[in-house]
């Protein structure tokens, strides 16, 4: 029989062997229960009905009180490098009612801070998924359909969730047949906020979809895009990279200065931002965490929620643009959670007019935000001095008139010359251009002929129109099979 002796040695080496093995364990397992939440662990169906219950403390935290009353619009104060080297800018308060609707106002905001954060409600997601949100219905939906078909142009996979109003929105053949060969599927947004008794949170209109489309989505790494706005380039990269990873939350410029009153401040008890820290948010496109940034996300949508009747006229007091736009930066100013705004000033794309200098906007131009974060970490703003860098590429374009719909006005006098001939929509700035990459317009009509062509009768605003199909391609033909046609440059090279 052998005689098998244990040294000191190996009954050591198994005994830290096995601490090992039972320390790796019970780690594993501390985390798992960590990460994941009774309510984490439901069904997705199950945590959006929870997650609907719990916003009755939307209507529980209303202000009592009635909104802001505007003795005048704030009107247009363009960002420039001349108001951003202002000495000191003080905000401007319109609101002439302040006295009487500030009190009422903090008391609701308070109370509906101290809920969300006592009652850490789970954000409906699935666990590391991304995936793009938008909202279209009526005349908006072709124009979705354009711009989701360029967004698989630029290689993107990514999911698509359109949530539409209610059941009248709700297209049947659109929804169930032509989108999800694309990866895009319709969420009818009131279904999700109905309780089991009918009775929900009202009727969401217009601005106020964003937020509540965002928090009831599937993705835990959500991009918002809206209906006319399309990514240059595949956005996924967008999300494996700073500034994104670093933050959690990304915005985008608008033209402007911000607006918000200092009412607003005193309100969600934040110390006063000076004007020409920042832009204006231009909402067009975000990128947000649903994991990291919860609470930013439920102060939004109560922004949103009291939008029409309280926080729109306080965030931007009739700036151009009133709406959605800021009340995502501000709802993370407001609950110290972090998040990222683009610097890089978006750009007029459009035509030239009859004067010299006049500009006929028809799209905006957002920035790399990628390659934004790699000149202002080394603490050059372009912002400040175009100098210091070459202009970033860009990456979104925001195509807000014409939209590309043959069934409303893209073949108006914005898609023809001054003499009436047909032309493109888009032939200036020339730097603006050069940052396209390529001739992203081209791809906009080609699209645009695809849709009107395949499903010139399948859009229930195009049922009653004809020759669609005919009249996009007798456009394409005089302007983008023309010989003699402006040649332009897309990179600068």
């Amino acid at each position: 029989m052998w005689n098998i002796r244990t040294t000191p040695f190996s009954r050591n080496g198994v005994v830290k062997q096995l601490a090992l093995i039972l320390l790796f364990t019970t780690l594993l397992l501390w985390h798992q229960d960590k990460l994941s939440s009774p309510s984490a662990r439901l069904r997705l169906p199950d945590r959006q009905d929870q997650l609907r219950d719990r916003l009755s403390l939307l209507r529980e935290h209303e202000p009592k009180c009635p909104g802001p009353a505007l003795s005048s619009a704030a009107g247009l104060q363009r960002f420039d490098e001349e108001f951003v080297a202002s000495n000191e800018p003080v905000r401007i308060d319109h609101v002439e009612n302040s006295e009487e609707i500030l009190q009422p106002m903090q008391t609701a905001h308070d109370g509906f801070v101290q809920a969300i954060q006592s009652l850490k409600i789970d954000l409906p997601y699935v666990a590391r998924s991304e995936g793009i949100v938008s909202s279209a219905g009526g005349t908006y939906l072709p124009t979705f359909l354009v711009t989701l078909r360029l967004l698989r142009r630029t290689g993107s996979t990514l999911p698509v969730e359109l949530f539409v109003r209610d059941w009248e929105e709700y297209e049947p053949y659109v929804c169930e047949v032509v989108l999800p060969p694309l990866n895009a599927k319709c969420v009818v947004l009131s279904t999700l906020l109905s309780g089991p008794n009918g009775r929900g949170l009202g009727s969401i209109e217009h601005f106020q979809i964003k937020s509540f489309a965002i928090l009831f989505s599937s993705f835990e790494k959500a991009i918002w895009l809206d209906a006319d706005c399309v990514p240059l380039y595949d956005p996924s990269i967008l999300l494996h990279s700073k500034p994104f990873t670093s933050t959690g939350l990304v915005t985008w410029p608008d033209f402007w200065a911000s607006t918000v009153s200092p009412v607003y401040y005193n309100i969600s008890r934040q110390p006063e931002t000076p004007p020409n820290l920042r832009q204006a948010t231009e909402a067009g496109v975000i990128l947000v965490s649903k994991k990291s940034h919860s609470y930013t996300l439920l102060l939004a949508t109560y922004y949103n929620y009291y939008g029409p009747s309280h926080y729109y006229g306080l965030l931007d007091q009739g700036a151009p643009g009133e709406g959605d736009k800021d009340t995502f930066i501000q709802a993370a100013a407001a609950m110290g959670e972090k998040f990222h705004t683009v610097s890089e000033p978006v750009m007029d794309v459009g035509r030239w007019g009859i004067r010299v200098g006049d500009m006929r906007g028809a799209a905006m131009l957002q920035a790399d935000p990628m390659q934004d974060y790699k000149l202002t970490s080394k603490g050059k703003w372009r912002v400040k001095d175009p100098s210091v860098a070459k202009p970033v590429r860009g990456f979104f374009l925001h195509a807000y008139n014409p939209e590309f719909n043959p069934g409303e006005d893209l073949l108006g006098e914005r898609s023809h010359n001054d003499d009436g001939s047909p032309s493109r929509v888009w032939t200036a700035s020339e730097d603006a251009l050069k940052r396209f990459g390529y001739d992203i317009e081209r791809g906009f009509w080609e699209e645009t002929k695809t849709v009107a062509c395949s499903l010139e009768h399948a859009f229930d605003t195009w049922k009653s129109r004809t020759g669609l199909c005919e009249n996009v391609e007798k456009h394409w033909k005089a302007v983008f099979e023309n010989p003699s046609a402006e040649t332009l440059k897309f990179t600068d090279d």
